[in-house]
């Protein structure tokens, strides 16, 4: 029985993804970049605030100085913008309360900027007492490596085989098989079932009522 469960944010339990898009596209109209439409975004996002804005880069532009520079211009933008657009999925806080209430712990594992990835748990989870929130921090690998995962289990004090990842994308896939911890892939969010399958998922969901039956049949 698992005991743990370990969520993504971006595309698991929030679409931030206009949001994101907007404060991106910000940043690169005030150095005359391209700007991108919002749905150009489901497949930047992932790997982290640098990979994204690598992705929303024209090619000649992508280095670190310039990422560094529209970095700042967006955790700026972000920081006041962030919950403009975004909504949790259909579902969601019902599920977090359940599970709560059944005495299972919850977290969050994400690539989104760490302080992000607090404010947004506290904004729109304010009743659920989550054994930890983590998104990229200084000094941390990001996801697919497994140290963040490996690092709440730690937290929770519980075996790797009580624990189970819920994703949306093959970077989240990956770093539940990193981890050799289970997971399970939504379908609601950002990236599509393929992308799961190829990284090895087996397990998905389409529902938040789905995704409990998993948690409570694992």
């Amino acid at each position: 029985m698992k005991k743990l469960i370990i969520f993504d944010l971006d595309g698991t339990l929030l679409d931030t993804i206009e949001d994101l898009a907007n404060s991106v596209n910000h940043a690169l109209a005030l150095h005359n970049f391209p700007t991108h439409p919002i749905n150009a975004y489901n497949f930047f996002i992932g790997n982290g605030l640098n990979k994204l804005l690598e992705r929303a880069l024209p090619e000649t532009h992508r280095n670190q100085d310039i990422i560094s520079m529209l970095k700042a211009d967006f955790v700026t933008h972000y920081y006041s913008h962030s919950d403009e657009f975004t909504i949790p999925y259909p579902g969601i806080p019902h599920l977090l309360k359940k599970l709560s209430d059944e005495r299972l712990q919850i977290a969050i594992a994400s690539n989104k900027i760490h302080q992000a990835t607090a404010d947004l748990a506290k904004r729109f989870f304010p009743d659920i007492e989550f054994t930890a929130v983590f998104g990229q921090r200084d000094g941390y690998a990001v996801k697919p490596n497994p140290a963040i995962l490996e690092e709440i289990i730690g937290i929770a004090g519980v075996e790797k085989s009580e624990a189970l990842y819920v994703g949306d994308s093959g970077v989240d896939a990956a770093t539940a098989y990193n981890a050799k911890v289970d997971f399970a892939g939504v379908l609601w969010g950002f990236r599509p079932r393929k992308e799961l399958e190829d990284v090895g998922a087996t397990r998905f969901v389409n529902t938040t009522d789905e995704l409990y039956n998993i948690i409570k049949s694992l």
